[in-house]
């Protein structure tokens, strides 16, 4: 579940509506329900098909349920948004971290893809955003980056 918020960049709630006929092995691909009844299909990396594999055969308990994600302990059912924030809270109490919700790692997520290199464009392209200005907020986010990207001010000497 970790690996699907950090690595995807999901919301919480796009974790918690996984379902495992959204995942199309054959293909690399996952379906993700998101923001506004959206679908949209994502290509699946490697290390989070693994992810998913090991989960599937030695973590997610056998039961009927249709959700990738479910309580280990009985009753099996997918878990809420909710449930996704406090396992990823436990998370980092596990590690002796702060404290974060879901949505940090979503945010963390954006992050490394600017420092790997990628544009605004590029990021908003996988988050999903709607609008490039609600990608526009990771802009502050690198401002070290940010300042090899400007332009001198005319008729300053650097």
């Amino acid at each position: 579940m970790l690996t699907l918020l950090i690595r995807l960049g999901l919301r919480a709630g796009e974790v918690a509506a996984l379902e495992l006929d959204d995942i199309d092995w054959r293909a690399g691909e996952v379906t993700i329900r998101g923001k506004g009844r959206r679908e949209e299909r994502l290509p699946l990396p490697v290390d989070v098909g693994d992810a998913l594999v090991g989960w599937l055969r030695r973590g997610r308990p056998r039961c009927e349920c249709a959700k990738v994600i479910t309580r280990v302990r009985a009753p099996h059912r997918g878990l809420t948004t909710a449930g996704v924030s406090a396992i990823v809270r436990a998370a980092c109490v596990r590690a002796g971290l702060p404290e974060v919700g879901a949505h940090r790692l979503r945010h963390t997520a954006a992050t490394e893809m600017l420092r790997a290199g990628a544009g605004l464009v590029e990021v908003g392209q996988v988050l999903r955003h709607a609008s490039v200005l609600t990608t526009s907020m990771y802009a502050e986010v690198d401002r070290d980056r940010l300042r090899t990207l400007a332009l001198p001010w005319p008729g300053s000497a650097s």
